[in-house]
């Protein structure tokens, strides 16, 4: 796979100030369609794999790369990268590498991304008149604790009855900080099932002081977080320990259920609110499968747009297609 032991790409601007413009000038951001499920439309072997998409940071990150620059392509403003699997534990684990090489592997995901975006970036029009697209974003996914477990437990946050927030921050800081450290324009703290974790998440941002934040929990219906919480009560209780979070929502979630959990935040959040769900599939027996027919999520958008959305786009499931559908909706606002 080549040196894991690379200097990380750290870019040279004012991240936080790059995130206030483009809140401040960007009525919408599309948020990229889910990168692992797009792998495996690919042919890459990733499904069962307790690594998910960050299994190819180690075995193919060339693929990755060439994903995030389709996304983009596609119409995606944000590159999110391929670490919501991620944990220097089960780098250890399953790649047999040392934890300073697993935080290699983490800051890779940031690299890759940023390259993806550069290569977009220059194929751009340069004069300011010719310029229709944002400066793509690169966000580090940081996914829930479940996720990692392998057994489903992050569609219904039930772990955190059991771990304090201590061990929640603690968890989760050593890929935050690699993130971090990697150059990152914003985390991409997402599918958060629990109100808890998601205390522990923005606490655990006050020791990245210059680093800002997108929060989006897992819904199990149209008012309440995965492990059950009203998700308005979880938003504005996250936001009592934070000024770091600059929008708030839900994603992996059904389609159906998001402008319900939209119109609990309307109008009681003055953040930009975010929804990128996943097409239509349930977990059922610890297993990810359809019922019924996958949704058109392109015929919600407008919908959800209505109900106070601005960041927006698909999860899991999503494909390229669906990307360009909703680049189309966004555009025509």
């Amino acid at each position: 796979m080549g040196d894991i032991f690379f200097q990380a790409e750290v870019v040279n601007m004012n991240e936080e100030d790059r995130i206030s413009s483009v809140i401040k000038e960007s009525p919408f951001l599309l948020v990229n369609g889910g990168l692992g499920t797009q792998l495996i439309y690919d042919g890459y072997d990733i499904a069962d794999d307790p690594l998910w998409s960050a299994r190819l940071l180690y075995d193919n990150p060339e693929a990755i790369t060439h994903v995030h620059l389709r996304q983009l392509e596609s119409g995606s403003d944000v590159a999110v990268t391929a670490s919501y699997q991620a944990s220097v534990e089960d780098f250890c684990k399953y790649l047999g590498v040392t934890p300073k090489e697993a935080e290699q592997l983490i800051k890779r995901s940031v690299a890759l991304a940023r390259d993806a975006c550069t290569k977009f970036w220059e194929k751009q029009p340069k004069t300011t008149s010719a310029l229709s697209r944002l400066k793509p974003l690169v966000a580090g996914s940081v996914g829930p604790y479940g996720a990692c477990q392998h057994d489903g437990s992050e569609y219904s946050g039930d772990y955190v009855d059991t771990m304090t927030v201590e061990n929640l921050m603690e968890w989760h800081r050593p890929r935050m900080r690699a993130l971090v450290d990697a150059g990152v324009d914003l985390l991409a703290i997402e599918t958060i099932p629990a109100q808890k974790e998601a205390e522990a998440l923005a606490v655990l941002l006050k020791e990245f002081p210059g680093t800002k934040a997108l929060l989006s929990f897992s819904c199990k219906d149209g008012l309440h977080t995965s492990h059950g919480e009203q998700l308005i009560t979880a938003v504005l209780s996250v936001l009592k320990h934070t000024s770091q979070v600059v929008a708030v929502g839900i994603n992996c979630c059904s389609p159906l259920f998001v402008k319900s959990l939209l119109l609990t935040l309307k109008d009681k959040v003055s953040l930009p609110l975010v929804a990128y769900p996943h097409i239509g599939e349930e977990w059922i027996d610890k297993r990810c499968q359809f019922t019924g027919q996958p949704v058109k999520i392109k015929d919600l958008v407008p919908d959800w747009i209505s109900a106070g959305a601005q960041w927006i786009g698909g999860c899991c499931e999503t494909r390229l297609s669906d990307i360009q559908s909703i680049r189309q909706i966004l555009d025509s606002q």
